[in-house]
């Protein structure tokens, strides 16, 4: 715990966790903050580990949920006037708008606006855990699992991999968020990377759902080290998106590029809720 500056102030002795300490850590740099807590979790004193447990399953929640994520996922439509909100839209109400110019008021049936379309989808989060998993890595892992959780709470699916996988919430499974979230920091990190496998296993998990929209989001640098090329893989997914770490986004760049899939980087724990709209579209 030596690397994190506010260790010492929120847990001053073994089996204590300063809650008015860590609220002062999270206000000052809500991402050191957060890996802190994720890392606790996993402390040798395990009742500060119990305590952190507890303190990440409520927080993480809570952080999923915030910025400008709205419930669901949808896609921008042009809709009659009067039959949804939303701003006008230009390209689709030219002819209506040209009229205008010689004080014609256009019918009301030829403006059209840009709206949101909500529509069911069905979520697989997929977690790399090859490598070191702890701190940020960690925690953003477990704030994703509660942002997908909250997108997509009666169909979806977390997954985490390396050159095994673990299924910690299948698709037709009702968990509480708060005990997905601790199941994730429970995870060290092993093995390698095998994209393929990790591919397999989302394509099986969403087989099972009904949902008009089916989507994998692979959060990895993917950098494939056993299992061969995981392109032919990728086809049995209907949608995928990648979530990349910043500062190491090359190869998922690439891998997002050869299937046609959206990416975008992760700058930490915080950003989760910005980088899933980013993607998925909100």
């Amino acid at each position: 715990m030596s690397r994190h500056e506010h260790f010492e102030e929120v847990s001053p002795e073994v089996g204590i966790l300063d809650e008015e300490a860590f609220a002062e850590a999270f206000e000052e740099d809500p991402d050191e903050a957060l890996a802190l807590l994720a890392d606790l979790v996993g402390a040798t004193d395990r009742e500060l580990a119990e305590l952190a447990r507890r303190l990440a399953g409520q927080l993480m929640e809570v952080v999923a949920r915030q910025g400008p994520t709205r419930r669901g996922i949808g896609r921008l439509v042009s809709a009659p006037l009067g039959s949804a909100d939303g701003d006008i839209d230009l390209d689709r109400s030219m002819d209506g708008l040209v009229g205008l110019g010689t004080g014609v008021p256009p019918a009301h049936e030829d403006l059209r606006v840009t709206t949101w379309e909500r529509s069911d989808a069905a979520l697989c989060l997929l977690v790399d855990r090859s490598g070191s998993m702890a701190g940020d890595r960690l925690a953003s892992a477990a704030i994703t699992a509660a942002a997908v959780a909250h997108r997509a709470s009666r169909d979806c699916s977390v997954v985490c991999f390396s050159d095994s996988s673990v299924v910690v919430t299948a698709q037709d499974e009702d968990r509480a968020v708060t005990d997905v979230v601790a199941d994730v920091l429970s995870l060290s990190g092993f093995g390698i990377t095998d994209l393929g496998l990790a591919l397999r296993t989302a394509a099986r998990q969403l087989g099972r759902s009904t949902a008009g929209r089916r989507i994998a989001v692979l959060m990895s640098d993917c950098r494939a080290t056993t299992g061969g090329d995981p392109l032919p893989h990728a086809a049995g997914i209907d949608e995928l998106v990648v979530l990349a770490p910043e500062g190491d986004t090359a190869d998922a760049e690439a891998l997002a590029e050869a299937i046609g899939a959206r990416w975008t980087s992760l700058a930490g724990p915080s950003d989760v809720p910005a980088a899933l709209d980013r993607v998925l579209g909100t």
